[in-house]
């Protein structure tokens, strides 16, 4: 992933989730295609990725500023549910659904587990090495309370001693306001840190401006995190 070297040893590493930690198989539209296979619809995973980033690019940020912790389930869920909503809304198969609650609520729970996810190859050599050497690491992500798990269930959760997620956070990547509310949790300053993601915006630039070093990760896939 990225290679240390005496020089330059940062107190701890952030690093982004999907798509820089792990991967959706076959990429999102395929996995939304098959639970909806479970449902008796049928759609192109092609067309289900363009729908997908379409929606989900024109979705905002999910963060949810001033929401009770009691709460956050169910705004990650609703807002989850209009993507998905109007993805297949625009691959032209919504009506196809006979209870579109029913698959939404499989598909949300389906990304809550390791069966969609898969490791990129490099990530557990390249955070042992780390965590031996005595780095402190933490995952940064604009994601929800489901990373928990899906960390978990990947077998990499006990490589960070620090999960931000921008659900809780109230706040998302690219506002620097995120990247100090991780540092905070590691008694950090900045220009200690390095953040590591697949977003040369979100990622990237984002960490530099708020006085991080900087690395994009550039992986082959699209991701979400």
């Amino acid at each position: 992933m990225v290679q240390l070297s005496a020089r330059e040893t940062p107190n701890v590493i952030f690093l982004d989730a999907v798509g820089t930690l792990f991967g959706v198989k076959g990429g999102v539209g395929e996995a939304y295609r098959q639970v909806a296979l479970q449902f008796g619809v049928d759609v192109p995973a092609a067309i289900l990725n363009r729908a997908f980033f379409q929606s989900f690019q024109a979705a905002g940020s999910a963060a949810f500023p001033d929401t009770p912790a009691a709460a956050l389930s169910e705004k990650e869920f609703a807002w989850w549910r209009a993507i998905a909503t109007q993805t297949f809304q625009q691959a032209g198969v919504l009506e196809q659904f006979r209870d579109f609650d029913a698959f939404f609520a499989a598909l949300f729970a389906y990304f809550a587990t390791a069966e969609p996810w898969f490791v990129y190859p490099d990530v557990r050599p390249t955070l042992e090495q780390w965590h031996n050497s005595g780095i402190e690491l933490g995952v940064l992500s604009n994601f929800d309370s489901r990373l928990y798990g899906v960390l978990q269930s990947l077998g990499l959760a006990n490589f960070f001693s620090s999960v931000t997620i921008s659900t809780e956070s109230g706040v998302a990547k690219p506002d620097s306001q995120i990247f100090h509310l991780a540092l905070h949790k590691h008694h950090c300053p900045a220009s200690l840190a390095w953040h590591i993601g697949d977003s040369f915006e979100e990622d990237y630039q984002a960490a530099r401006s708020a006085g991080l070093r900087g690395i994009w990760l550039r992986r082959n896939e699209s991701g979400i995190g």
